[in-house]
């Protein structure tokens, strides 16, 4: 599966994508490129959380997109998304992939520390994120990541990095030219209203990619 983890990785937000626009905004965006979407949403409204995963699926399925759920890996199973993303305060990666399969996506929060991407890389997660790169307005209290975290793990391992936190179209050239595998991006996305801005950010983080 690591094959397909390159480019960029959009993750919803319930602030930022009401219900009424949710599968509206979710589709423009996979429609301009979307390589991988992340659905994560903390809500405890079950109900609402297995409808949003089954569409988006589905949604996935038609843009040839990838689909990772947060956190949660029974709704991962529920759904047949493609894989999760889990913390350090999760399920460790041989639990998780002991109960969705070798085939499924594992991608690991690595925050600002290299060995905790190592480790994770031995475990052989799919792939690991580092962040936050800059000040994010959905988490302001983030470690702060360095862009040699990027190269120093790059240099020894081959597992796909994906970077997160703060990053926008005037900002991402460093983290491409480090190394980075992925750009995960959330407001700078989904803060957009019409389909037409939403399709021209994605357009603009896929082409750094080409």
């Amino acid at each position: 599966m690591n094959t397909h983890l390159h480019g960029l990785y959009a993750i919803t937000n319930e602030q930022l994508m009401l219900e009424k626009d949710f599968f509206r905004k979710a589709e423009a965006a996979l429609s301009a490129g979307v390589a991988v979407l992340q659905y994560r949403d903390k809500s405890r409204d079950i109900k609402k959380r297995l409808s949003q995963a089954s569409k988006l699926k589905l949604l996935c399925d038609t843009y040839d997109s990838i689909l990772i759920i947060n956190d949660d890996i029974k709704l991962a199973q529920e759904v047949d998304a493609s894989g999760v993303h889990i913390g350090k305060n999760d399920q460790s990666i041989s639990e998780v992939r002991k109960t969705l399969g070798k085939n499924k996506i594992i991608g690991v929060s690595c925050y600002d520390q290299l060995t905790l991407a190592q480790d994770a890389s031995r475990q052989n997660a799919d792939y690991i994120a580092f962040g936050s790169f800059f000040s994010s307005k959905v988490k302001p209290d983030a470690p702060k990541a360095d862009l040699e975290l990027i190269s120093s793990f790059k240099s020894d391992h081959s597992t796909p990095v994906c970077c997160i936190g703060g990053i926008t179209t005037d900002n991402y050239s460093p983290l491409i030219k480090a190394g980075a595998d992925m750009l995960a991006i959330i407001s700078d996305i989904f803060s957009h209203q019409s389909n037409e801005e939403i399709q021209n950010k994605c357009k603009a983080y896929s082409a750094a990619f080409k």
